[in-house]
């Protein structure tokens, strides 16, 4: 069966490329018999940091989101006039999907993208 050749490699993300052990014999062709998906961590800190958060972590802004959502049963979506700012802390309440979260403010309860906040650090 022929299978797919190491220059025409198929990727994910920041994944390796996927050669065969059998030649091609049509390397056009895209099939493989054997293909061999291995999934790895980029390394960052930001990832490593994120995956630290759960319910009940303690987030600083470290920028502040031109557009905020409400976490209400029914969301309002407005501009940022200022009531989330850099420096503000809040609570992780829920996460959602695609790196958002329900983070409790002191103004309230809003679903903000994780790259406007990080775990705040707390000295015991």
């Amino acid at each position: 069966m022929p299978c797919l050749n190491s220059s025409m490699a198929f990727s994910l993300s920041s994944a390796p490329s996927f050669p065969c052990s059998t030649p091609c014999a049509n390397p056009r062709r895209l099939i493989c018999s054997s293909l061999v998906v291995r999934c790895e961590a980029d390394g960052s800190s930001a990832a490593a940091a994120r995956s630290k958060l759960e319910v009940g972590s303690p987030v600083i802004m470290t920028e502040a989101p031109t557009m905020i959502k409400t976490a209400a049963s029914v969301p309002c979506l407005r501009i940022n006039s200022g009531l989330v700012k850099p420096g503000d802390v809040g609570r992780i309440v829920s996460r959602k999907p695609k790196d958002v979260w329900a983070v409790r403010l002191a103004i309230g309860t809003y679903l903000i993208d994780g790259k406007y906040f990080e775990p705040l650090k707390l000295n015991d």
